[in-house]
């Protein structure tokens, strides 16, 4: 054999050593078991309405700038008791435009103080030094060790099939935040993840973060990330295949389901570990409804399993909250229907005349007391995005759930597109 093909050989299975080793340690499975109570808490500060006190049902916009393209938000209870919602913002999702915006729920008032800025692209591309051609799908969330962490999908070449994940962390309750930094999910070429649902904090202080792959395929899977913000290995969700977005809901220490938007077939798809995430049952179909649209869930501190999705095998016309039965299953679960109609037995109808969109829309908007100029930039932005010729579809998307120290519930989606919603539920709710 030849000296060249000799050395051919040779850097074939040093190649081939590299890729093994490097799959392999990005694989490792977590050494921890599951966090059933956060770490580290604060007491509720400055809180007039007290415990006990919140309305089983209150709802208000959390964004304030009309005109623009909204969607993805997600929510954390700060130390004084109030909630920082976050979400992405510009002229159509996926333009060079796009932002994270946030705003803050004034306790004092209760309602949302004016949305600024968090990050833009141009201070990611400073951060991470390389080109950023669009973000979105931001997800913030409080670490064991009281910081808080976001997390935002950004795509520097191609479409969101390209998508990796940057990360930054905040030390004093979101008012300033570290330079963004690249979360590494694979020792390749670090593309095709993206993250959409909550952490879950681990007994050893570190956190695993549900994402999910688009690169060639669709998976779901779970990252594991030290305190430092570090991707230490990651567990892939088997039989998840075009299955996106996971949520995890914890039952105990080892014990947690993994529940997933549909890419194909109409029903949630949902999988299951036994042993703090280090293994994932095969990935299987349930009877709740999915029209390929992300979905939301969390334990109350009562041990209730709770979804909030769209219930609908096409549409994203309503919005509803399953409960599990006492032996945590859905499979039963009637929907309490938080967007559309659930009092008639006919279903919401998914597109109306472009005149009655707007009568709609504008309806609920000076309920909220905006002004007839900001109507009419909402409804044109739910028009320009949710409109054809003759008529307009009604969307409901993107839920994320919160249970807060109060012990209320709290839900936050994309209201048509144009605006972020916030509903507050009471304790009581059944």
């Amino acid at each position: 054999m030849s000296l060249r093909n000799r050395t051919i050989i040779f850097a074939g299975l040093m190649l081939i050593a590299f890729v093994a080793a490097g799959y392999k340690t990005f694989q490792r499975a977590p050494d921890s078991t599951f966090a059933l109570a956060p770490v580290k808490t604060f007491p509720v500060l400055n809180n007039s309405s007290g415990a006990g006190q919140t309305p089983k049902f209150d709802a208000q916009f959390v964004s304030s700038n009309p005109g623009q393209a909204v969607h993805a938000p997600s929510i954390v209870e700060l130390r004084d008791g109030s909630l920082r919602a976050v979400w992405f913002s510009g002229s159509r999702e996926g333009a060079g435009d796009v932002t994270i915006q946030t705003a803050v729920l004034n306790m004092a008032s209760k309602g949302w103080r004016a949305e600024s800025t968090l990050f833009n692209r141009a201070q990611f591309e400073r951060g991470l030094w390389r080109y950023v051609k669009k973000i979105g799908n931001p997800v913030i969330a409080r670490a064991p060790d009281g910081s808080l962490h976001l997390w935002v999908v950004n795509v520097s070449l191609g479409g969101w099939a390209g998508s990796a994940i940057t990360w930054a962390r905040s030390s004093d309750e979101g008012a300033t935040w570290s330079a963004p930094k690249r979360l590494v999910t694979s020792p390749f070429l670090n593309i095709g993840t993206l993250v959409k649902g909550a952490p879950l904090a681990m007994a050893d202080g570190s956190l695993s973060l549900p994402v999910y792959h688009e690169f060639i395929t669709k998976f779901g899977e779970v990252l594991h990330i030290n305190p430092q913000g570090q991707v230490t290995g990651k567990t892939r969700i088997p039989g998840s295949r075009t299955s996106l977005q996971p949520v995890v809901l914890v039952t105990s220490p080892v014990d947690a389901k993994a529940y997933m938007r549909a890419g194909q077939g109409g029903k949630v798809v949902a999988s299951s570990t036994s042993d703090a995430g280090k293994t994932w049952a095969q990935a299987s179909a349930t009877n709740l409804p999915n029209p390929d649209s992300a979905l939301a869930g969390l334990v109350s501190s009562s041990g209730d399993k709770w979804l909030a999705l769209n219930p609908t095998a096409t549409g994203r016309q309503s919005l509803a909250l399953f409960k599990a039965n006492s032996a945590g299953s859905f499979d039963a679960a009637k929907p309490m229907f938080i967007e559309g109609s659930g009092v008639s037995p006919q279903a919401p109808s998914a597109s109306l005349p472009i005149a009655d969109h707007a009568a709609l829309l504008g309806s609920e908007l000076k309920a909220q007391s905006a002004s007839d100029g900001d109507i009419a930039a909402y409804v044109a932005s739910a028009a320009r995005q949710l409109c054809g010729p003759t008529t307009c579809t009604q969307e409901f998307s993107y839920p994320y759930l919160l249970q807060t120290r109060d012990g209320s519930m709290h839900l936050v989606y994309t209201w048509h597109r144009s605006r972020i919603k916030h509903v507050r539920l009471g304790t009581a709710l059944d």
